[in-house]
């Protein structure tokens, strides 16, 4: 069964079950893949893992952003609401990984990259995000990269 319709048999049970936050959620998340394949139909292929993957961390992040923006307003009422979708959205990504872990992925590839210092960023960067992708906020993996490179200088 793919994403979108775990995603669809999901909002089936959240509707029967009257919880409104996660009926929401879902609906937003369904549109958003929804939309991303009418993107897609001119192109003649249709939706990839990667695309739905895509859009759930778009949608996640847009979330993170929201959280944080909230919490320096001092609305917590609204933290709260936008950490609950967050929770909703995270069931359905990979397990994110830890920052010790993101750190010796980061490690790996400018090892096998050769890179040298931090002049090396642009061809490290996008060898990270491939891999991690998905797996880790690109907020976190681009920190990591940027103080490995650091350090070796």
């Amino acid at each position: 069964m793919g994403l979108k319709e775990k995603i669809s048999e999901d909002l089936k049970g959240s509707m029967k079950a009257g919880d409104k936050t996660r009926t929401e959620t879902l609906r937003s998340i369904r549109a958003a893949l929804l939309e991303r394949e009418i993107e897609k139909r001119g192109s003649g292929t249709g939706l990839t893992p990667d695309d739905e993957l895509g859009v759930l961390s778009t949608a996640a992040k847009k979330r993170r952003e929201s959280i944080e923006m909230f919490r320096k307003g001092g609305r917590e009422d609204l933290v709260a609401a936008e950490s609950r979708e967050l929770a909703i959205i995270e069931e359905y990504l990979p397990k994110q990984l830890s920052e010790g872990d993101v750190e010796a992925e980061v490690r790996n590839v400018i090892a096998g990259l050769g890179a040298r210092s931090a002049s090396d960023f642009g061809r490290v960067m996008p060898a990270v995000m491939k891999l991690l992708k998905g797996k880790a906020d690109g907020r976190v993996i681009q920190e990591k990269v940027k103080k490995a490179l650091g350090e070796l200088t």
